[in-house]
Protein backbone atom coordinates (compact mmCIF):
# COMPACT_ATOMS: atom_id res chain seq x y z
CA UNK A 1 0.00 0.00 0.00
CA UNK A 2 1.36 3.40 -0.97
CA UNK A 3 1.43 6.24 1.51
CA UNK A 4 1.70 8.75 -1.28
CA UNK A 5 -0.90 10.46 -3.38
CA UNK A 6 0.53 9.25 -6.71
CA UNK A 7 -0.98 10.74 -9.81
CA UNK A 8 -1.89 8.60 -12.79
CA UNK A 9 -3.06 11.66 -14.68
CA UNK A 10 -2.29 12.03 -18.35
CA UNK A 11 -0.40 15.03 -19.65
CA UNK A 12 -2.09 15.74 -23.01
CA UNK A 13 -0.62 19.22 -23.41
CA UNK A 14 2.86 17.91 -22.62
CA UNK A 15 3.34 20.48 -19.86
CA UNK A 16 5.09 18.08 -17.52
CA UNK A 17 7.62 17.11 -20.19
CA UNK A 18 8.07 20.75 -21.21
CA UNK A 19 8.87 21.87 -17.68
CA UNK A 20 11.01 18.80 -16.97
CA UNK A 21 13.17 19.75 -19.96
CA UNK A 22 13.75 23.14 -18.32
CA UNK A 23 14.65 21.36 -15.07
CA UNK A 24 17.10 19.27 -17.12
CA UNK A 25 18.73 22.51 -18.30
CA UNK A 26 19.27 23.39 -14.63
CA UNK A 27 20.73 19.92 -14.05
CA UNK A 28 23.09 20.48 -16.97
CA UNK A 29 24.34 23.67 -15.30
CA UNK A 30 25.13 21.63 -12.20
CA UNK A 31 26.89 19.02 -14.34
CA UNK A 32 28.96 21.72 -16.05
CA UNK A 33 29.99 23.00 -12.60
CA UNK A 34 30.96 19.50 -11.45
CA UNK A 35 28.01 19.37 -9.06
CA UNK A 36 25.71 16.32 -8.87
CA UNK A 37 23.42 17.07 -11.84
CA UNK A 38 20.01 17.62 -10.34
CA UNK A 39 17.86 20.51 -11.47
CA UNK A 40 14.55 21.88 -10.24
CA UNK A 41 12.01 24.49 -11.22
CA UNK A 42 8.79 25.62 -9.61
CA UNK A 43 5.84 26.60 -11.75
CA UNK A 44 2.82 28.56 -10.56
CA UNK A 45 -0.12 29.21 -12.87
CA UNK A 46 1.98 28.61 -15.99
CA UNK A 47 4.90 30.78 -14.88
CA UNK A 48 8.31 29.68 -13.64
CA UNK A 49 8.69 31.31 -10.23
CA UNK A 50 11.75 29.48 -8.96
CA UNK A 51 14.66 27.48 -10.27
CA UNK A 52 17.76 25.89 -8.92
CA UNK A 53 20.40 23.24 -9.30
CA UNK A 54 22.74 21.58 -6.85
CA UNK A 55 25.26 23.98 -5.33
CA UNK A 56 26.55 21.80 -2.50
CA UNK A 57 30.18 21.88 -3.66
CA UNK A 58 30.24 25.53 -4.67
CA UNK A 59 28.63 26.71 -1.43
CA UNK A 60 30.22 24.01 0.74
CA UNK A 61 26.72 23.39 2.09
CA UNK A 62 25.14 19.93 2.23
CA UNK A 63 21.66 21.51 2.23
CA UNK A 64 22.15 23.42 -1.05
CA UNK A 65 20.14 20.92 -3.10
CA UNK A 66 18.34 21.93 -6.29
CA UNK A 67 14.92 21.75 -4.65
CA UNK A 68 15.98 23.92 -1.71
CA UNK A 69 17.33 26.56 -4.09
CA UNK A 70 14.08 26.48 -6.07
CA UNK A 71 11.89 26.69 -2.93
CA UNK A 72 13.77 29.76 -1.74
CA UNK A 73 13.58 31.45 -5.15
CA UNK A 74 9.86 30.72 -5.52
CA UNK A 75 9.04 32.00 -2.04
CA UNK A 76 10.94 35.20 -2.75
CA UNK A 77 9.24 35.64 -6.13
CA UNK A 78 5.76 35.03 -4.74
CA UNK A 79 6.32 36.89 -1.48
CA UNK A 80 5.23 34.02 0.76
CA UNK A 81 6.42 30.70 2.12
CA UNK A 82 3.49 28.56 1.00
CA UNK A 83 3.49 27.12 -2.51
CA UNK A 84 0.05 25.47 -2.50
CA UNK A 85 -0.75 26.33 -6.11
CA UNK A 86 2.69 25.42 -7.45
CA UNK A 87 4.36 22.40 -8.99
CA UNK A 88 7.94 21.37 -8.30
CA UNK A 89 9.65 19.74 -11.28
CA UNK A 90 12.86 17.97 -10.29
CA UNK A 91 15.03 15.69 -12.38
CA UNK A 92 15.62 13.12 -9.61
CA UNK A 93 13.28 11.97 -6.86
CA UNK A 94 13.76 14.24 -3.83
CA UNK A 95 15.72 13.08 -0.80
CA UNK A 96 14.13 12.98 2.64
CA UNK A 97 15.37 16.51 3.45
CA UNK A 98 13.88 18.04 0.30
CA UNK A 99 10.63 16.09 0.63
CA UNK A 100 10.39 17.34 4.21
CA UNK A 101 10.95 20.90 3.05
CA UNK A 102 8.20 20.41 0.46
CA UNK A 103 5.87 19.49 3.32
CA UNK A 104 6.50 22.84 4.97
CA UNK A 105 5.93 24.74 1.72
CA UNK A 106 2.67 22.82 1.23
CA UNK A 107 3.56 22.48 -2.46
CA UNK A 108 0.57 21.37 -4.51
CA UNK A 109 2.38 18.93 -6.75
CA UNK A 110 5.77 17.28 -7.19
CA UNK A 111 6.82 15.85 -10.56
CA UNK A 112 10.13 14.04 -10.73
CA UNK A 113 12.11 12.29 -13.44
CA UNK A 114 14.37 9.46 -12.27
CA UNK A 115 13.79 7.45 -9.12
CA UNK A 116 16.54 7.41 -6.51
CA UNK A 117 16.60 3.99 -4.86
CA UNK A 118 19.38 4.81 -2.38
CA UNK A 119 18.37 8.24 -1.13
CA UNK A 120 14.91 8.94 -2.54
CA UNK A 121 12.22 9.69 0.00
CA UNK A 122 9.70 7.12 -1.30
CA UNK A 123 12.03 4.32 -0.22
CA UNK A 124 11.97 5.48 3.40
CA UNK A 125 8.52 4.00 4.06
CA UNK A 126 6.83 6.87 5.85
CA UNK A 127 4.74 9.69 4.54
CA UNK A 128 6.66 12.96 4.66
CA UNK A 129 4.80 14.92 1.99
CA UNK A 130 1.97 17.27 2.82
CA UNK A 131 -1.30 15.27 2.65
CA UNK A 132 -2.60 17.41 -0.22
CA UNK A 133 0.57 17.16 -2.34
CA UNK A 134 0.14 15.16 -5.54
CA UNK A 135 3.17 13.13 -6.63
CA UNK A 136 4.05 12.04 -10.16
CA UNK A 137 7.23 10.22 -11.08
CA UNK A 138 8.93 8.97 -14.22
CA UNK A 139 8.62 12.08 -16.41
CA UNK A 140 11.53 11.97 -18.91
CA UNK A 141 13.02 9.33 -16.63
CA UNK A 142 15.54 8.04 -19.17
CA UNK A 143 16.98 11.50 -19.89
CA UNK A 144 17.16 12.40 -16.22
CA UNK A 145 18.83 9.11 -15.28
CA UNK A 146 21.27 9.34 -18.21
CA UNK A 147 22.71 12.65 -16.98
CA UNK A 148 23.29 11.19 -13.50
CA UNK A 149 24.90 8.04 -14.93
CA UNK A 150 27.19 10.12 -17.16
CA UNK A 151 28.23 12.29 -14.22
CA UNK A 152 29.16 9.35 -12.00
CA UNK A 153 30.84 7.45 -14.85
CA UNK A 154 33.03 10.52 -15.48
CA UNK A 155 33.89 10.72 -11.77
CA UNK A 156 34.89 7.05 -11.63
CA UNK A 157 36.60 7.03 -15.03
Amino acid sequence: MSYYNFSEEKDPAGEDEHYMRIALQEAQQAFDSEEIPIGAIIVCRGRIVGRGHNLTEQLNDVTAHAEMQAFTAASQTLGGKYLKECTLYVTVEPCVMCAGASYWTQIGRIVYGATEEKRGFTFRGNNILHPKTILKGGVLEMECAALMKRFFADKRG
